[in-house]
């Protein structure tokens, strides 16, 4: 699915489904992921080892077979974003978003690159753009871009409201393990605190109509947070997969089973 496709369709209340890659590398991953069912996917650059090479290939690849490319950076960093975007990403997905200004700041940087210094602070500040033509040029550029903002700490859902009222934002993304491990509860996401934790981040996106993806590692978690609204939907990870499909084969095929292999989403 392309970029502004996916944004009109989240924009109308409808749903989207992609995956994490985080643990492939090259460029052969996107022969196994040329499926109808993804209409997107994440190019992992917080957790995973990718150079910023090996990134700009696998977003190529991933346009290539239809997919809208995006890519988690490392840290709320205007600059990283920047980088992100050469790689000729569709979007960015900043993490562990605290600050109204880094969101307002990555947010801008996502749409108005490859603007910068006073020009850059300009628009910030006043709305001001160096003439007429350099705005349509950035529109035109920059404007079928998706950002999506990481609230994944107790902090940022206690601010949640303010946090997404001020910036030009796609979708809220929710790491379960860095969310619950802040809240004191690690992992336990059966938690009513949690579960009322992940329920409020949707409810007060949903009010700024903006979808909420929640990073799920079994069709049951997942469900449970579509259930809950999230229509974002960012569904297990390449080597989440692989393990899972690993543990169901043989399991089907030896005397002696073995228990599943626990994934985390992160």
């Amino acid at each position: 699915m392309k970029p502004q496709d996916i944004k009109n369709k989240l924009k109308n209340g409808g749903k989207v489904f992609g995956t994490m890659i985080n643990f492939i590398e090259g460029v052969r991953w996107a022969g196994a992921f040329s499926s109808k069912a993804l209409d997107y996917v994440i190019i992992d650059a917080e957790h995973g080892s990718y150079s910023r090479g090996e990134i700009a290939s696998m977003v190529s690849a991933g346009q290539g077979i239809g997919l809208t490319v995006i890519v988690r950076v490392a840290d709320p960093d205007p600059t990283l974003v920047a980088i992100a975007l050469d790689s000729k990403a569709d979007g960015v997905l900043v993490p562990y978003c605290e600050d109204v200004e880094t969101i307002q700041r990555c947010a801008w940087k996502t749409y108005l690159h490859p603007l910068k210094g006073k020009a850059f602070e300009d628009v910030l500040s006043s709305g001001k753009y160096p003439s007429e033509k350099t705005k349509d040029y950035l529109h035109k550029k920059n404007g079928h871009k998706i950002f999506i903002v990481g609230i994944e700490s107790i902090t940022a859902v206690n601010d949640l409201d303010n946090l997404i009222s001020k910036g030009p934002i796609d979708g809220v993304f929710v790491g379960p393990n860095d969310l619950s491990t802040s809240m004191g509860i690690p992992d336990e996401l059966e938690n009513k605190d949690y579960i009322e934790a992940l329920t409020k981040i949707i409810n007060v996106s949903e009010s700024h109509n903006i979808p909420v993806m929640v990073h799920g590692f079994t069709p049951e978690r997942t469900l449970k947070t579509m259930e809950l609204g999230a229509r974002f939907v960012l569904h297990s990870s390449d080597g989440g997969m692989i393990t899972q499909s690993i543990d169901r084969e043989f399991n089907s095929i030896r005397e002696e089973k073995v228990e599943d292999t626990n994934s985390e989403a992160i």
